[in-house]
């Protein structure tokens, strides 16, 4: 390195390092004006998670995931589009258990696009009471999915007419995503949020859509929307680059260090696009046990972790993913140890080398599973082998009609899942028969009802020409593909469907 490039590479660093002292600085005399925030988790899982690629649940298996969700103690689940037909039903039967006690203090909240009409779609439709409105506010976004059919003072009017619509409509709570918020610049999101705000908005969803942020350039951008915004900030990471449970931490102490409420959205086992999203179990384990975070993060929710083990090895099962083995808490590797100095260690005391027991987490020292002679119940099982089943549970039904309708449930429910149904499925079968058989029942829309979600038509529909059009080449102003592709698929001969 030349000497002109080290004192060039040196007043960099002491610029860089001047900019985080300024707002270390400005996050302390803020946090002695306006007093701490506290720390919540809204987890996606059954949203951004089952919306990946090559991850598929049943309808019951979210219903569960938000059960055990409640059990643990989550503030709020993101569970599903409620502007789409085929998950209405699920939709409203988790809201109909949650409103009988079955998930819990679980708020249940709707995903939806910007787009007047998907709001007033979901809040006519279905029971669904809180809800996220999602919408792009990065240049790249703007000019490379918008393709600049709408302009930056469009998205904030889609974004305050969407949560005007969702308010007007009886959403009791409504955040206001800004996807792609690390490549936005910081006043024009600044701008979004106190947008929001004044709308009616709860929250602004900061989303590091990309996984490009770092602990340290997140902390700064939060803390100066949070701070000049004085809007409640969600916290949204992907974690192409390895760091989504960092930066969520480090977005919420920036959000907590400006005074206002943190929200981590998380998923559990960090599921979700491409590289996934924070984990939950990781994320919560970080705030309580990580040098110096603990010290200035202060959980809301109350949370129960016993659950942990549990909730993290159904969502492996339900998707088909085997748990990771060196998976934060829940993995088989996590509290195994084998190197000499590390089992002499153990052996003497287990702290020597392990920070957080495994009992914290709902592990058992032992599992086990019935091997040998086993009946089971399913797609093709008849009533003995029903009540049989349901009585190793501890479950018997008081007449004929009864189990055949439990009967019923099961066998649909399994070929549901296509899986063998766990013990706390049977059992969430049996509790709760009239929502099980509402998730589980589904009308396919006529073709000619048009029942459907057109996206490019939706919004250049709203925004009357100054809004979302179709990429040129993709799909015209009807909403149909106009036999081009785009420059990096393969495409196939075409094929009309009449």
């Amino acid at each position: 390195m030349s000497e002109e490039t080290g004192f060039l590479y040196l007043e960099a660093s002491l610029q860089h390092s001047e900019l985080l002292l300024v707002a270390v600085w400005d996050s302390i005399q803020h946090k002695e004006e306006v007093g701490m925030g506290k720390v919540y988790f809204i987890d996606v899982t059954n949203r951004d998670g089952v919306q990946a690629a090559r991850i598929e649940s049943s309808k019951l298996q979210r219903t569960m995931i938000n059960y055990y969700l409640g059990q643990l103690g989550v503030y709020q689940s993101e569970y599903g589009f409620p502007f789409i037909w085929h998950e209405r039903n699920y939709v409203d039967a988790n809201i109909e258990l949650a409103e009988k006690g079955a998930m819990g203090n679980l708020i249940l909240e709707g995903w939806c696009r910007a787009v007047v009409g998907d709001v007033e779609t979901t809040l006519k439709q279905t029971k669904v009471k809180h809800l996220n409105v999602s919408i792009s506010t990065s240049d790249q976004m703007i000019q490379g999915k918008f393709r600049d059919k709408i302009d930056h003072a469009g998205v904030i009017r889609m974004m305050e007419d969407a949560v005007h619509a969702a308010l007007e409509g009886g959403a009791l709570t409504v955040g206001a995503n800004a996807e792609d918020a690390s490549r936005t610049e910081v006043p024009y999101l600044v701008k979004f949020a106190r947008a929001a705000k004044e709308a009616g908005a709860c929250r602004i969803r900061y989303c590091d859509t990309l996984g490009l942020e770092s602990p340290e350039s997140i902390y700064q951008r939060v803390f100066a929307v949070a701070r000049d915004s004085g809007l409640d900030v969600e916290l949204h990471c992907h974690n192409d680059l390895g760091m989504a449970v960092a930066n969520s931490v480090s977005g919420a102490k920036a959000a907590v260090n400006a005074g206002v409420n943190a929200y981590i959205n998380t998923t559990v086992n960090g599921v979700g696009e491409r590289a996934g999203n924070a984990d939950l179990l990781s994320c919560i384990l970080a705030i309580k046990f990580a040098r110096g975070i603990g010290d200035t993060l202060q959980i809301g929710d109350n949370l129960d972790l016993s659950q942990a083990w549990k909730i993290g090895h159904y969502v492996a099962d339900a998707y088909g993913l085997p748990v990771p083995i060196n998976q934060v808490g829940i993995g088989a590797n996590a509290f195994a140890h084998e190197s000499g100095i590390h089992a002499d260690g153990m052996l003497k005391d287990r702290h020597n080398y392990e920070i957080y027991d495994y009992e914290l987490l709902g592990r058992a020292q032992w599992s086990y599973w019935p091997t040998g002679r086993v009946i089971t119940t399913g797609e093709y099982g008849g009533l003995n082998g029903l009540r049989h089943v349901y009585e190793q549970l501890g479950v018997t039904f008081d007449d004929q009609d009864t189990a055949l309708q439990i009967l019923n449930l099961v066998q649909v429910a399994n070929a549901h899942n296509q899986m063998q149904l766990t013990p706390d499925e049977l059992h969430f079968i049996a509790d709760h028969s009239q929502e099980v058989h509402k998730i589980l029942s589904l009308t396919i829309p006529d073709p000619i009802e048009h029942i459907g979600v057109r996206r490019e038509q939706d919004l250049v529909g709203q925004s009357k020409g100054n809004g979302n059009g179709a990429p040129n080449g993709l799909v015209d102003e009807n909403g149909n593909g106009t036999g081009s592709k785009a420059p990096w698929t393969e495409v196939t001969p075409v094929r009309k469907l009449r």
